[in-house]
């Protein structure tokens, strides 16, 4: 069958280091173009614009696009990419709130488009494997350890803690995906504790206590971007028939009672671009505003406390 002829917008660190490798090492796909929403489009061979419109009229093979920009603009690009009669796979987190995902869905139908909120921890084997193992369990005891150096994953990018840039929850949203994912039943923000650097507008920190319908007990998860020497993404959770289970490496690990039962080497981008195509090849969205959900109702109901900061 033919390759899916896909550009990408926003041609920043996640889209250089992720996506555009998955999409060379895919058959399914071929990119065609590229468009750079703040400056100029980066050089190469593949056509490069400075901005979406351009591109989406400018390149008539043009099929789907990934949007990789900064999540608080996405809304607007990606409804421009439906009018246009595009497919649209959607960056993590998907937009600013969970309204404005739920407004492209229902374009997305009504234009018979292809939706994608890509959430790339959900595509791991151990994720899976954890799930299945609670499926019909119930959960006594949850906690999560996400900790990571900002400077790392998003050197010199000021939008991180303006409005709309999520904070520690762009990492953050990463372990409520697998949440959402692997719980035998929904999960609910009870209290919220949020720790933002002087003149952000999004955490640095933060800690989250959640539960399930009427669970008792400390459900208790912990974000963290400050300087770390080593980064910790790490979940436990123990059920009332004594089962302990821990994934651990962002999802890629999974312990069962102190047994390493799945340890593959993670290739999540992969696995999104597997995915999106047979969404694409069979006309079907996968849209989740779960773990989105979870983060907006953490910075309705979260205690805020300002403090300097190192970033």
């Amino acid at each position: 069958m033919e390759p899916h002829q896909i550009g990408i917008i926003g041609v920043g660190k996640i889209a250089r280091d992720r996506h555009m490798p998955s999409i060379a090492a895919d058959p399914a796909f071929n990119l065609v173009a590229l468009a750079n929403v703040a400056g100029a489009p980066p050089e190469g061979m593949i056509p490069a614009f400075g901005g979406y419109a351009e591109m989406l009229q400018r390149v008539p093979e043009l099929q789907a696009v990934a949007i990789c920009t900064p999540p608080g603009v996405r809304h607007s690009i990606a409804r421009a990419a439906l009018l246009a009669g595009k497919h649209v796979l959607l960056e993590k987190p998907p937009a600013a709130t969970p309204e404005q995902v739920l407004d492209l869905h229902q374009l997305a139908e009504q234009r018979r488009c292809v939706l994608f909120t890509a959430y790339h921890s959900h595509f791991n084997a151990a994720v899976d494997e954890a799930k299945r193992r609670l499926s019909g369990r119930t959960v006594t005891h949850l906690t999560v350890d996400w900790k990571e150096d900002v400077r790392k994953w998003h050197p010199g990018q000021d939008w991180i803690w303006r409005r709309g840039g999520f904070g520690v929850f762009d990492s953050g949203i990463n372990a409520l995906s697998i949440l959402t994912r692997i719980l035998p039943r929904p999960v609910s923000v009870r209290t919220a504790e949020l720790l933002f650097p002087a003149d952000a507008e999004a955490p640095i920190a933060a800690t989250l206590h959640l539960g399930a319908g009427d669970s008792s007990g400390d459900w208790r998860v912990d974000f963290d971007w400050r300087p770390i020497a080593a980064e910790i993404r790490e979940m436990a959770i123990v059920t009332d028939d004594g089962m302990r289970l821990k994934l651990s490496s962002s999802g890629g690990r999974l312990e069962i009672n102190g047994v390493t039962v799945v340890a593959q080497e993670r290739a999540e981008y992969a696995g999104i671009y597997r995915h999106f195509d047979a969404l694409l090849r069979n006309r079907t969205s996968d849209v989740d505003v779960r773990p989105l959900q979870l983060v907006a109702d953490s910075f309705r109901q979260g205690r805020r406390t300002d403090r300097n900061s190192a970033q």
